[in-house]
């Protein structure tokens, strides 16, 4: 979700890849505050200042008044009844995603709700550092202070950055505590106003294009509880790794050779971070995302075709608006990992068009029978592996 997309994807995994980022920083501040330095602060980051930092990347944009917020809420409830029947028919579900509880949010509310899910992501280091701040043999105070600001900043940019791109977000807490609560629709109106304006969409045609889209993530999460479950297990298992690692002190020196490595052929500094058994799990967590991404883009070309006159149309432009990096941007993405991520969600996307194209959008949909049935990264790069397996299983 880094920058606009061809299409309106990553609004959940934008943030997840983030928050994965954050917590292996958040990891190295750890080993640093531990072997050089003793801050009298009981936190790992400074969330008031992630926050700050977050609002002014972000730039300024027009704030809502009441009277926007309330006509565009009921603007986008609206469109989810409409979107319901054509859902619930191609997919075979009856899901009423209409119930679904809308919100229209500028860019510093998105960034507000955000930072509450990383705080519940990143409170197993917080923890981590307070049982364990006071047992260092040095009395550095700046050390850590310094770490605190660092991390806070980088933790900051990368919100901000992401605040001024997103236009949707189907909101589950995936990076917080399990909660059978269902989710929410965020809709980053300032963006999407901006970008009607800039690339000259029909207002109504654009909203719905948007909104199919994220309708089909309530689809996906509260059609199969047990997606929701299976994310936040593994989720919760990464980080468990993650403190481990470093509780053992391997983190410092560890990270340094990786590093270097992982840059050396051409890799990212997400992945340097990361032992072998974590990257197993950014896998595991990298080939859902594929899946709901490509899936979610499949269900959306299918209905939305049938519903939007404009919809190419819409797709065409907007794709040339994601292709408009700057040189500065396009390293951005590239240091935090965040291109080669939204480079596999296209492989998602191919993945379900191809299965769908060859047996079926029922066949497809097996893959919500279970978390047995998910692809692996590399059957979503080779779609003949997984329908092999699926036929297996079934015969």
């Amino acid at each position: 979700m880094a920058t606009l997309p061809a299409r309106p994807s990553r609004q959940i995994s934008g943030p997840l890849i983030a928050g994965l980022a954050g917590g292996a920083a958040a990891g190295l501040l750890w080993v640093a505050a531990r072997r050089y330095g003793r801050d009298r602060a009981d936190k790992i980051l400074d969330w008031d200042q992630i926050t700050a930092i977050a609002v002014r990347t972000s730039a300024e944009a027009p704030g809502l008044s009441p009277s926007v917020r309330s006509r565009a809420e009921a603007e986008y409830s609206d469109m989810l009844s409409e979107i319901t029947e054509p859902l619930a028919a191609y997919t075979g579900t009856g899901l009423q995603v209409e119930n679904c509880e809308v919100r229209a949010v500028d860019r510093p509310e998105w960034i507000r709700a955000n930072v509450a899910n990383f705080r519940e992501l990143l409170h197993p280091f917080e923890e981590l550092y307070e049982e364990t701040a006071n047992s260092s043999r040095f009395d550095l105070p700046g050390v850590t202070a310094l770490g605190r600001l660092v991390i806070s900043g980088e933790v900051g940019v990368l919100l901000g950055y992401l605040a001024r791109r997103v236009l949707g977000q189907y909101d589950i807490s995936l990076l917080g505590a399990e909660s059978p609560d269902p989710g929410k629709l965020y809709f980053v109106e300032p963006n999407i106003r901006a970008v009607e304006s800039r690339l000259g969409l029909p207002h109504d045609e654009f909203r719905k294009w948007l909104t199919l889209h994220e309708a089909t993530h309530v689809h996906e999460f509260e059609g199969y509880p047990w997606v929701r479950q299976y994310m936040h297990r593994t989720l919760q298992e990464y980080l468990r790794s993650m403190v481990e690692h470093v509780r053992e002190g391997q983190g410092l020196s560890a990270f340094l050779t990786r590093a270097v490595d992982s840059l050396s052929i051409g890799g990212t500094l997400l992945e340097a971070v990361m032992t072998p058994y974590q990257r197993e799990l950014v896998s595991r967590i990298q080939a859902l995302m594929c899946l709901l991404e490509g899936y979610s883009n499949h269900v959306m070309d299918a209905i939305g075709r049938e519903m939007l006159p404009h919809f190419v149309d819409i797709e065409q432009r907007v794709e040339q608006r994601a292709k408009q990096r700057s040189a500065a941007e396009q390293l951005f993405l590239r240091l935090t990992g965040l291109q080669m991520k939204m480079d596999q969600y296209r492989l998602g996307e191919a993945f379900v068009n191809q299965v769908s194209r060859e047996r079926g959008i029922t066949f497809m949909n097996q893959v919500w029978n279970g978390e047995e049935n998910l692809p692996t990264e590399a059957e979503i790069r080779e779609p003949a592996r997984w329908i092999d397996r699926i036929e297996r299983i079934a015969a």
